[in-house]
């Protein structure tokens, strides 16, 4: 069961930028759920998430498979990604683009995280060997 952090939890963000490539090949599923956790910012700032995927991690396909809209506010951001009809898909990353407006310093700053987690199978409604009759 796939359960890892892209990126650290409280990782101060200052610019665009990429994280670590996540290999999703030996998943059970091919679901997941990408959740960008904001614990920090400050005013007149925004952030764009979208996630990249790659069948070698070295070349990652141009257009992304899923994103998030522009987010201003602490809080948590959830996506649910789903590669099953990407079979050659094997990592994935997240890719983010910052900016800032207004009077004062224009650099952004954002304190975040940003974990991946398999979509367990039972949650997917996908049959588990345990159902029963009744059940079908």
């Amino acid at each position: 069961m796939i359960d890892t952090f892209l990126v650290a939890e409280r990782t101060m963000v200052t610019g665009n930028g990429d994280s670590v490539a996540a290999e999703v090949s030996g998943a059970s599923t091919r679901a997941f759920l990408l959740t960008l956790s904001i614990t920090g910012v400050v005013e007149q700032e925004a952030i764009e998430l979208s996630v990249l995927v790659s069948g070698d991690g070295a070349t990652w396909e141009p257009k992304p498979i899923a994103s998030l809209p522009q987010k201003f506010y602490a809080g948590e951001y959830p996506l649910l990604i789903n590669l099953a009809d990407k079979p050659d898909v094997r990592f994935l990353r997240a890719h983010w683009e910052v900016s800032r407006w207004g009077r004062g310093p224009t650099a952004p700053r954002f304190e975040l995280g940003i974990r991946l987690r398999e979509v367990p199978p039972e949650l997917l409604g996908a049959p588990t060997g345990t159902e029963t009759a009744l059940s079908r």
